[in-house]
């Protein structure tokens, strides 16, 4: 898959790649396409075109992940991950919630986490937005720990995937309407990796685009039909 993005200099339009895809920077190659340096007239930008890794001719490694993710020991098997399910499990609590929290998956350099609650669509929120934030607390915790370089996904009831079956849904059937209207329309705020998943399932329709507007963590996705602007 292929983005393009702008900014001041490379390293602007790099991390806007970064967070924009919600990848590591490992993950992906950088093509300048177009540099314009500051004038009397014009400020300066860089243009980049980024190249994400394909990942495709693993497919037998990424079988055997998958398994060994979906077969995880749910007992924490070091001294961080103990931490970090209690942590998990004490905010909860002081939230006023009962929860069980452990180990759903692990892959390199990411460890899944399973909230179990009989308040699990409290803990969700609206839009997830909840789940996201205590996500974004156990990943700053991880990194007090000094493993600031592994990822930590939270889930219950299985909202992860049921979102994301959500979102690809709602990104064909917006390309639908906005083929047949030959207009654009724009949707919800949505967090770096929700937005993606918007970019990626759209990529390939030939007479869509996507882009995305706004500033902050939760921007929004405008999908397009080419030649609007």
């Amino acid at each position: 898959m292929t983005y393009e993005f702008e900014g001041k200099t490379e390293k602007e339009a790099i991390e806007m790649a970064v967070n924009e895809l919600g990848l590591e920077r490992d993950q992906f190659d950088v093509e300048i396409l177009e540099t314009q340096k500051n004038s009397i007239f014009k400020k300066g930008y860089v243009k980049i075109r980024v190249h994400t890794l394909d990942e495709s001719n693993n497919s037998k490694v990424d079988h055997e992940e998958k398994h060994k993710k979906i077969n995880a020991e749910p007992i924490p098997q070091d001294e961080f991950e103990q931490k970090l399910i209690e942590f998990i499990a004490t905010v909860i609590k002081k939230m006023g919630y009962e929860a069980k929290v452990d180990i759903s998956y692990r892959e390199n350099k990411k460890i899944g986490i399973r909230i179990e609650s009989p308040s699990s669509s409290i803990l969700i929120g609206r839009k997830g937005k909840n789940l996201d934030a205590l996500q974004l607390l156990a990943n700053i915790y991880a990194g007090i720990l000094g493993h600031e370089d592994v990822r930590i996904i939270l889930d219950t009831e299985n909202y992860r995937i049921r979102r994301e079956e959500t979102l690809v849904r709602l990104a064909y059937t917006t390309a639908d309407k906005v083929r047949s209207s030959h207009s654009s329309i724009l949707l919800e705020p949505m967090n770096p990796f929700e937005r993606r998943l918007i970019h990626t399932t759209l990529n390939d329709i030939p007479d869509v685009e996507t882009k995305s507007e706004g500033t902050g963590v939760y921007k929004q996705v405008r999908v397009l039909y080419k030649g609007i602007r």
